[in-house]
C-alpha cells in the first residue's frame, strides 16, 4: 500500500513539473499573421494566473485590461490567437518590455492567403478558449518558409540542466544517507541489540533465581 502511495505521489509531482515546464518554456510556431489589434479584456479569478500582473504593460485594472492581440494561421489552415503583454521582472523571466514594438513588427509582417509571409512566433503559455487564455508572444521574426526547422535550444538546455541537477541531488542524498544516516542507524541497532541481550540475560537470571527458590520449597 505504501509503495502505491509513493508512486502516486511521484507521478503527480512529475506531471506538475512537466506541466509547469511546458507552460513556461518557449515554443515556436510558424504561422501567417492575419491581424493585430487591441481589445478590452475582462480578467477574472479563473484566468488571472495566465495574464501579467495589473501594473505591467498595458494593464489598466484588475478587471478590465486593454490587451494587444495577434491573430495568426498555421500552414494547415488552423488558427491561433496570441496576446502581447509585457512580462516585466515577474515570472516567467522573459523580461519583456517591448510589447509596443512587437505589435508594430507583427503588424508589418501581416499577409493574406494569396501571398503568405511566414513568421516564427516565439511564445509561452497555453490556449484555452473556454477560459479566454492565450499564449503570450515574446518575439516575432520572418521565417524562411513554412517548413523551416527550428531547434528549441532553450528548452533543451533547461531540461538538461534540471536532469543534471536532479542526478546530482540524488547522488548527494545517497552519499549523505550512506555516510551519516546508515552509521547512526547501525549504531542504534547495535545498541538496541546490546540492551536486548542484557535484558534477556537479566530475565534469564531472574527466572533461574525464582526456579531455585521454588525447588527449595
Amino acid at each position: 500500500m505504501w509503495t502505491k502511495v509513493k508512486w502516486a505521489f511521484r507521478i503527480v509531482l512529475a506531471l506538475l513539473v512537466l506541466g509547469f515546464l511546458h507552460y513556461t518554456l518557449p515554443h515556436h510556431d510558424i504561422v501567417r499573421i492575419t491581424n493585430t489589434y487591441n481589445r478590452l479584456t475582462t480578467v477574472g479569478p479563473e484566468n488571472s494566473w495566465a495574464y501579467s500582473v495589473p501594473d505591467t504593460g498595458t494593464a489598466e485594472s484588475t478587471a478590465t485590461r486593454d490587451i494587444r492581440f495577434i491573430d495568426a494561421a498555421y500552414p494547415d489552415g488552423d488558427v491561433m490567437v496570441y496576446r502581447n503583454e509585457d512580462t516585466g521582472w515577474i515570472w516567467p523571466p522573459y523580461f519583456k518590455y517591448d510589447s509596443s514594438n512587437l505589435q508594430a513588427e507583427a503588424g508589418n509582417l501581416k499577409s493574406d492567403a494569396a501571398n503568405p509571409k511566414w513568421v516564427v512566433v516565439t511564445h509561452y503559455g497555453w490556449r484555452f478558449p473556454l477560459l479566454s487564455i492565450y499564449p503570450n508572444a515574446v518575439k516575432v521574426r520572418e521565417a524562411t518558409g513554412p517548413d523551416e526547422r527550428i531547434i528549441p535550444w532553450v528548452p533543451i538546455i533547461v531540461i538538461a540542466f534540471l536532469i543534471f541537477l536532479v542526478v546530482m541531488i540524488r547522488r548527494m542524498w545517497a552519499q549523505f544517507w550512506e555516510r551519516s544516516v546508515e552509521p547512526v542507524a547501525a549504531e542504534m541497532g547495535e545498541t538496541w541489540d546490546g540492551v536486548e541481550a542484557r535484558a534477556t540475560g537479566f530475565f534469564g537470571r531472574l527466572k533461574g533465581l525464582f526456579g531455585k527458590g521454588q525447588a527449595r520449597k
